[in-house]
């Protein structure tokens, strides 16, 4: 029998035709041949395109992962694909929508757009919940948070990659503020993290726990803390942007909310009440138990149930209620085991603490502008994002960490955060953006990774903080030249031998002398 490793090697080296593999699924299939078509070319454009991106991203799914999971979903979570043309009656039913999806009826009606289609696919297949119920209306609100800017890097690869440039069209980009928010996300906590929150995550499973602690042990306790509670009021707030009739649920979470510090703050009525709803909960479980175990009470149930049903929601057979009263029980046992829980008293406090952590999270959605709310707490984010980042760039110690942590910064910098603003041009991160890349900068030189050009670290970081913003796919390709025309200095990348890009130096005292390389000459940036 062939070993688990014999196998993986010999799928290393074996190409999969993932095209036939696709046209299998789709012969299945009744979709129209628009729609086949659409998703073909998507995957044409993926295995063009993937190489690049992930060369770009450094932290991404392989390739092989991506593909095989793009074709899973059709085949398993898509039974109707509908492409309707622009301006066609079926598209009315779309409004200003470029698509729409059925969860129930795993059905998708989209535009002839691949990205929009591509975004479909992926939403199509996330679950609703993926963060733990204790979290109240933020179990929602995190769960979105994370769906929706999975959902928009998932088409990365197809949306800024054609299989020779990359490019970010601002416009095209789903959500700037979950993708930024995303982005930050990814780069802290990784991929393969994010990848099994999202499919592992659920109402019972406490990713935001396993989140927070793992933000401990990388880059500290109180930084972690400060990430998600930021995150937890961004959830929020982008939630209310999006859609604004969550906040009939916000204010009645806030009731909630207010009642129960009102309850802590009374600690006796506080405990009493707990009591008594525990001995509740003891009490059905128990006449659960006793009916599922008595054929006589199980059927009176039955009946009782049904005569309150209409007929599309009626209970068909004994086992189906048995089924349902085994789900029902489980629900109220852990009820019952968090009542316990909060009658320990170490456990007081933490609840409270809690409740009023997330009582002042919901206050702030009653902010007057929300727009600038939202950009202040993104502002807020990226400067403890750029903290946790220059721990990682300290903590780098091989050749191969540090020149991914480039890549990742170059990525980052690159990032859209407005129409009209990519994240190295925000004023308000100037100083930060300049410590964090001297850091990396004066890391990849110390360790022999790419070539010093000025021998003061100001005038250096001057020049080299251009590679940063570029987007030259391969930066190990790069090469440099420097040349003084018309009393100016200018920066000349060449990719490939090719002349990519000039820059114009903005520095005016600088002389050839202040340089540690030649003049005229073209560098490898990378040694």
């Amino acid at each position: 029998m062939q070993s688990k490793k014999e196998e993986n090697l010999f799928k290393k080296f074996v190409k999969k035709n993932y095209k036939n593999e696709l046209e299998e699924v789709l012969e299945n299939k009744f979709f129209g041949e628009n729609a086949k078509s659409l998703l073909l070319e998507i995957l044409y454009k993926i295995e063009t395109a993937y190489k690049d991106y992930e060369l770009v991203k450094k932290d991404a799914k392989t390739k092989e992962e991506y593909i095989e999971n793009y074709i899973t979903i059709i085949k398993q979570k898509c039974k109707t694909i509908k492409i309707v043309k622009p301006n066609s009656e079926q598209s009315k039913l779309l409004g200003n929508r470029t698509f729409t999806i059925n969860k129930k009826r795993s059905e998708i009606t989209c535009l002839p757009i691949a990205r929009k289609l591509l975004y479909a696919i992926s939403k199509l297949d996330k679950k609703e919940k993926i963060v733990n119920d204790k979290y109240y209306l933020l179990s929602n609100t995190l769960s979105n948070l994370i769906n929706i800017g999975d959902c928009i890097n998932t088409v990365e690869p197809l949306r800024e990659f054609n299989g020779w440039s990359w490019t970010t069209v601002a416009r095209e980009v789903e959500s700037l503020e979950y993708n930024l928010i995303y982005q930050n996300i990814l780069i802290l906590i990784g991929q393969k993290f994010i990848e099994d929150w999202i499919k592992k995550g659920d109402s019972i499973i406490d990713y935001i726990e396993k989140f927070e602690n793992q933000l401990s042990i990388n880059y500290g306790e109180k930084r972690a803390k400060y990430i998600i509670k930021c995150l937890n009021e961004l959830s929020v707030l982008m939630e209310i942007k999006v859609n604004p009739s969550i906040m009939n649920d916000i204010k009645k979470s806030k009731k909630e909310l207010e009642k129960m510090l009102e309850n802590f703050n009374n600690k006796q009525a506080y405990i009493e009440e707990l009591t008594t709803k525990k001995n509740k909960l003891q009490n059905e479980i128990l006449r659960i138990d006793t009916t599922i175990n008595d054929r006589e009470l199980l059927q009176n149930e039955y009946l009782k149930r049904n005569e309150k049903l209409s007929l599309d929601e009626k209970i068909f057979s004994i086992r189906v209620l048995i089924k349902i009263m085994i789900e029902e029980r489980e629900k109220i046992y852990k009820e019952y085991e968090e009542c316990n829980m909060l009658l320990k008293p170490q456990n007081f406090l933490i609840k409270k603490e809690e409740t009023e952590k997330e009582y002042n999270i919901l206050k702030l959605a009653f902010v007057k502008d929300l727009d600038s709310k939202i950009e202040e707490k993104i502002i807020y984010l990226q400067k403890l994002f750029l903290e946790c980042l220059k721990i990682k760039i300290e903590m780098a110690e091989s050749k191969q960490k540090i020149t991914n942590l480039i890549y990742r910064y170059r990525y980052y910098c690159l990032l859209p955060f407005s129409l009209d603003t990519r994240i190295y041009e925000i004023k308000s991160i100037q100083n930060i953006i300049k410590t964090t890349g001297q850091l990396l900068i004066k890391k990849a030189i110390n360790n022999k990774i790419i070539e010093k050009f000025a021998n003061d670290e100001e005038v250096n970081y001057e020049i080299m903080k251009n590679i940063f913003r570029i987007r030259i796919i391969s930066l190990e390709e790069l090469s440099i030249k420097i040349y003084k025309d018309n009393g100016n200095f200018f920066m000349q990348f060449f990719d490939d031998k090719t002349s990519d890009q000039i820059i114009k130096l903005d520095l005016q005292d600088l002389n050839k002398n202040d340089l540690s390389v030649r003049l005229n000459k073209k560098i490898k940036l990378f040694m």
